[in-house]
């Protein structure tokens, strides 16, 4: 058997045909999935709806599969060892990647991060149970998620699992934050174990999807914040010293903070030192672009895309044994432009997710949320109010499926606007007709 493409459930293609490879299939179940079309409604950085030009979770998820792609086909051209195929977990297909990079969002709820934290406070406190985005992928890929002829989610091959779990291990053991919820652990160990995965590495194709989405996240939110204004090109805004001491500071907070990668620098000023090479960039491409803003934005972005792109490579990691992908310089990871992915990445943080209005919409979708759990977080009321199909589920998966957790899978879901929808039916004085379809 060929353990890259092998499948959980449906083993011998009872349930799809032989005329397409294993991969093609994992692509089509997951862009026809209802989970897949859902992330045009949700909130990348600003809600969406609030404009035709900014990214959702959607177009995000395409921009990273498709820098994921390009990156995975050099790397293949790169690398001689990936095509000896040593391991299964030391092998870079670009429609694994691509796949990956499609579905890394799914589990993210209805208003961005801040839908994220609320979810994970309310089960914590009141069950003991975690929310979290990346685990959430996996009840939707292979639980919530449902296929013609499968009542496993969508059975994607083991490549493509893997390739999404950038935090494998399971999140329900102590100190974990991120991981994956233990029901479906025990599906990705199993195939972890038959791939012989080492400690809590990763595949390559996982760190990659990760890599990109970090590069994608640093240029195109920086775009996206420029278009609205909120990050201004000019010097009064780079060189104000709260504007550093607030990136400095979402650095340091960050769970994944370092103080190993960040020795012996003067983080003052390193941070002054990308924003103005980041602000003097800009000023050189205006000029280019005839001072037209929109083309400036476009070719900004393309140019950190490509610089950070390029620079990804491979090493290996003393540390754990494995293989790393990260960015390289001469056979060694590049630190410092490491370092520059998290500044733009805090830098867009900062002026975008704290602006007082952005904050302002967070604590409107926090009392949404949070009433739209009261509503459905009580099994004899909430089984009232709650769409038949998913009831149905429940009544036939309740003893492996709590209710709590099915409150919780219901309302992350949502797209913002549904969420706006339904609260507003439940607590707004007027919403429509009630026979309007869901």
């Amino acid at each position: 058997m060929n353990v890259r493409k092998m499948r959980l459930f449906d083993t011998e293609n009872i349930h799809s045909g032989e005329d397409r490879d294993e991969y093609e299939k994992d692509y089509a179940r997951l862009i026809q999935s209802p989970a897949f079309r859902r992330l045009q409604g949700k909130s990348q950085v600003f809600g969406a709806g609030s404009g035709d030009y900014y990214r959702t979770r959607l177009t995000h998820s395409l921009e990273v599969s498709q820098i994921a792609r390009e990156v995975a086909r050099r790397l293949g051209k790169q690398y001689s060892f990936l095509a000896k195929k040593e391991h299964p977990g030391l092998m870079i297909d670009p429609e694994v990647v691509e796949c990956a990079s499609l579905a890394h969002d799914l589990g993210h709820p209805p208003f961005g991060h801040k839908g994220e934290e609320v979810l994970n406070r309310l089960l914590q406190e009141e069950h003991g149970l975690k929310y979290e985005g990346n685990a959430q992928n996996f009840r939707i890929l292979m639980f919530l998620e449902k296929r013609a002829g499968s009542d496993s989610g969508l059975d994607l091959t083991a490549s493509v699992l893997l390739a999404i779990n950038k935090y494998p291990y399971c999140i329900d053991e102590p100190g974990k934050l991120k991981g994956v919820y233990r029901k479906e652990w025990e599906g990705i160990d199993f195939l972890r174990q038959a791939w012989g995965m080492p400690g809590s590495s990763a595949t390559l194709e996982a760190q990659l999807m990760d890599l990109c989405d970090d590069i994608a996240y640093s240029t195109h939110d920086l775009e996206d914040g420029i278009r609205a204004g909120k990050i201004q090109m000019d010097r009064g805004f780079f060189e104000d010293d709260r504007l550093v001491t607030h990136v400095i500071q979402e650095i340091i907070d960050d769970p994944s903070y370092s103080e190993a990668n960040w020795e012996n620098i003067d983080q003052a000023a390193m941070v002054k030192q990308v924003l103005m090479n980041y602000l003097e960039q800009w000023e050189t491409i205006y000029a280019e672009c005839d001072r037209e803003p929109s083309r400036t934005r476009r070719e900004m972005k393309a140019r950190w895309v490509r610089k950070f792109a390029n620079e990804v490579g491979i090493i290996d990691d003393p540390i754990t044994g494995w293989k790393k992908i990260t960015l390289v310089r001469d056979g060694q990871q590049n630190v410092e432009l490491m370092r520059t992915i998290e500044i733009l990445k805090k830098l867009a943080w900062v002026t975008l997710i704290k602006d007082f209005r952005v904050q302002r919409l967070h604590k409107r979708s926090e009392v949404m949320i949070e009433r739209l759990w009261g509503s459905f977080k009580n099994y004899e009321t909430g089984r009232l109010i709650i769409p038949p199909d998913w009831l149905g589920s429940y009544e036939a998966q309740k003893d492996t499926w709590s209710w709590e957790r099915l409150a919780a899978d219901y309302i992350s879901g949502m797209t913002d606007a549904y969420a706006e929808k339904v609260y507003a039916e439940f607590f707004a004085s007027r919403s429509g007709s009630i026979y309007e379809r869901d």
